[in-house]
């Protein structure tokens, strides 16, 4: 009786491992590592490169994308008009040298 309560408790860890696409992405690593044609000298470090290398989803990585480029635009449009305000504020300042001598 304990031989199949181990057996079922290793099947159930089995499908929950599979279901959560585990075994794919392990299969996937290893089958990268073995047609490798240049075998590396750390197989753990290859698997730990490898195992997380799907990264996010593309969707994402281009929203974000096009999120800085509106941001940069956004910046570089601010930062204009900051110089064109800056401008205008010392056009309508007095010179320092004026403003001590009316004094």
């Amino acid at each position: 009786m304990t031989y199949r309560t181990a057996d079922s408790k290793r099947e159930e860890f089995r499908k929950y491992l599979e279901k959560a696409g585990v075994l794919d992405t392990l299969t996937k690593v290893l089958v990268g590592l073995y047609e490798e044609p240049e075998k590396p000298n750390d197989a753990i470090d290859f698997i730990k490169q490898h195992i997380g290398a799907d990264g996010p989803d593309t969707a994402d990585v281009e929203q974000l994308k096009l999120e800085v480029t509106e941001l940069r635009q956004k910046c570089e449009q601010l930062s204009e008009e900051n110089a064109e305000l800056k401008q205008k504020i010392a056009q309508l300042e007095p010179p320092a040298e004026e403003s001590a001598m009316e004094s």
